[in-house]
């Protein structure tokens, strides 16, 4: 029987990876979900798992440098950021998933872990073959205390950077997700979602209306919600009468 071990510093999104590979993959045992690197190393010395699934930043030892110092494990990263791509290939990493995960995204990683293929040499294309991923999020996972939660991309009004984290703003609530916005942006469907500042990305649907002050400045109002969102000048030209 196929084993996996799960690394994340955040044991919400561990959690949830786990009970989606358990649903699509239901012959693979999950024998650890370590939360920094230190302890990964231990587990996969001890546990002997065939497939390490691991972040990238973690608190002790990296994902990366776990990857390096690792024997007899595949390794598959599964971080929020792009950025390492070509290094951890470089790593004889089999995959890297960016966070959020799609289900489909994540079935072709499953099913290539499943032919046990083996990395090419050449890092670079396959670091690049990364952005022909272009599927359409349509689910966005975060974590409320204890549990895992899924939210709709339906129903998202907006999302708004902060210090360290992504809000996705729903009607009611307002839920912190790890993807920086520069990430999130290409993963979104262009027709139902668009930056209107830099810290900012809007539904269209979203929109009840857009104001413009006495200095020139836009601001847009959404239905169903007292937020109102800067426009800036780069963007400006979206919302020119035609």
């Amino acid at each position: 029987m196929p084993s996996a071990l799960i690394a994340d510093d955040e044991p919400n999104l561990s959690a949830e990876l786990a009970s989606r590979l358990t649903r699509f993959w239901p012959e693979l045992q999950i024998v650890a979900m370590p939360r920094d690197g230190v302890d990964t190393l231990a587990q996969i010395n001890e546990k002997r798992p065939d497939f390490a699934f691991l972040d990238i930043r973690m608190p002790g030892i990296d994902g990366l440098k776990v990857a390096q110092l690792a024997a007899g494990v595949r390794v598959v990263f599964v971080t929020a950021y792009d950025a390492h791509a070509v290094e951890a290939f470089e790593t004889s990493a089999i995959d890297y998933l960016l966070k959020p995960v799609t289900d489909e995204r994540l079935l072709r990683c499953i099913a290539r872990l499943q032919r046990h293929g083996v990395p090419t040499a050449d890092a670079a294309a396959l670091a690049a073959s990364l952005a022909a991923d272009t599927s359409p999020i349509r689910w966005l996972t975060v974590g409320v205390k204890d549990t895992t939660k899924l939210v709709s991309i339906d129903d998202v009004l907006f999302f708004q950077a902060t210090d360290k984290y992504t809000e996705a703003v729903t009607v009611d609530q307002r839920h912190l997700i790890r993807t920086p916005l520069k990430e999130l942006l290409p993963r979104l469907d262009r027709d139902r979602f668009t930056q209107v500042h830099r810290g900012v990305i809007v539904a269209y649907a979203s929109i009840d209306r857009i104001e413009r002050d006495l200095l020139g400045r836009m601001r847009i109002h959404l239905i169903g919600h007292d937020a109102v969102l800067p426009v800036s000048r780069a963007y400006a030209s979206l919302f020119k009468q035609m």
